[in-house]
């Protein structure tokens, strides 16, 4: 079905941004990079996946049941993206709120030309169809010049909820705790900007290079772009094996060692931050169980600190065996949208956070990520994202923090600005 071909590369860091360049030229593009941030899991360190042969594009009703059957008939490599809105084909939910982005729930394609990094190995996987161009297109790739930024104005970012209703919908979200309808929701909010044009590739490296995040994606579909910088991965499949890394706990990082290490130790000993990750940590274990063999849900790590460019984070990674008689759109569909992006218990969340939040979440917290021909994926969490239809001149990003028992709405507000500042800046 592909034609592949193996080549070394002498400097990988230049090459992905030729290839990023180099992708532009296509209606559909995932690109993937580490950012040679090496976890246990991380299996390239960047990928590419160019031109559509096929593609899924639905809204959210039977979303799963089509993209098993697409899964498996192709059983070829796919990439795209599944939006936070697919809950509503797993639960009876609804999502009523204001979209200005307007993108399908689910899209992915199964891609013609297909690039492969790890360390300096590149593989390169095209369909039979195409693959009389591989090396054509590697000499273009190898020739194509890194683009110097070109500034653009500042854009004026306006804020979907004021910080007077962000404090009023906290304090009736903390009324639902108290009352024991739920104990933990992760509460967005939209910032936005109308009828503008941005460079999206600009934007995107902008963004990567000051947040280098493990999980960072460029994904294009025709007018349809997501810039994602995110450090957190939603779930990966290799084998039967199944791993899954919450986020739950952030702190500022500080230029000075000390202050810094400090900011480290405190989110370390953070109760309110521990409860938050172990309620979700609990709710990933109960997921996964669904489709697990019997008594294979481990935490591997718990509350584990992790420093990134603009935070320090709180992450755990819990682990299960898929049982054969699931398929492997089923582990994704039993543990969907991720819990780290919703609260506990999640469905009852997830009609609260309907209520309260004024925007259709859409792409952000969903995941993006790819399908291998083997059945394995890797799909990280929609998050530290600008979301741009470049059809309707409307630029997106949101962020969000866990209301808890323990929280105070003005520091949850200071959270969802720190979240906030990376996109901020790429775009102002």
């Amino acid at each position: 079905m592909r034609t592949s071909i193996n080549k070394n590369i002498q400097n990988p860091n230049q090459f992905k941004q030729q290839l990023l360049t180099w992708s532009q030229q296509f209606r559909e593009v995932v690109f993937m990079d580490s950012n040679d941030y090496h976890q246990n899991y991380s299996s390239y360190d960047c990928v590419l996946a160019v031109d559509a042969f096929t593609s899924i594009k639905t809204d959210y009703q039977n979303a799963f049941e089509n993209l098993k059957q697409y899964q498996q008939t192709t059983k070829d490599w796919l990439f795209g993206y599944l939006s936070y809105d697919l809950k509503n084909d797993v639960e009876i939910l609804h999502s009523n709120n204001f979209d200005g982005l307007n993108f399908p729930d689910l899209f992915l394609f199964q891609p013609k030309k297909l690039f492969l990094l790890k360390g300096s190995q590149l593989e390169i996987q095209y369909l039979h169809m195409c693959d009389d161009e591989v090396e054509e297109d590697f000499e273009e790739i190898i020739q194509t010049p890194n683009l110097k930024p070109n500034f653009q104005n500042p854009i004026a970012i306006q804020q979907r909820i004021s910080k007077e209703k962000y404090f009023e919908k906290t304090l009736k979200i903390l009324q639902y705790i108290h009352r024991g309808d739920i104990y933990e929701a992760n509460f967005c909010m939209e910032f936005y900007v109308e009828n503008t044009t941005i460079n999206p590739l600009e934007k995107f490296q902008k963004l990567n290079e000051i947040s280098k995040p493990p999980l960072a994606v460029f994904m294009k579909n025709n007018k349809s772009f997501l810039l994602c910088a995110s450090p957190e991965r939603y779930l990966k499949k290799v084998g039967e094996q199944l791993i899954s890394q919450p986020i739950k706990g952030t702190a500022k990082r500080f230029i000075d060692p000390i202050e810094d290490e400090n900011a480290k130790n405190k989110l370390i000993n953070d109760t309110k931050e521990r409860t938050e990750n172990i309620m979700i940590t609990d709710l990933v274990r109960n997921d996964l169980s669904k489709t697990a063999q019997k008594g294979s849900v481990k935490v591997e790590e718990l509350c584990g600190i992790y420093s990134f460019e603009q935070v320090h984070q709180m992450i755990s990674t819990i682990t299960s065996k898929l049982d054969s008689k699931y398929s492997v759109v089923d582990a994704i569909k039993t543990t969907f949208p991720m819990g780290s992006m919703t609260g506990t218990p999640k469905v009852s969340v997830m009609k609260i956070i309907e209520e309260m939040e004024e925007t259709k979440r859409g792409l952000y917290s969903g995941a993006v990520g790819y399908f291998s021909p083997t059945g394995d994926f890797d799909f990280n969490v929609v998050i530290r994202s600008i979301l741009y239809n470049q059809q309707n001149k409307y630029v997106s990003f949101s962020v969000g923090s866990a209301i808890t028992s323990q929280s105070v709405p003005e520091k949850e507000y200071e959270e969802c600005l720190l979240k906030a500042k990376a996109m901020r800046e790429v775009l102002s």
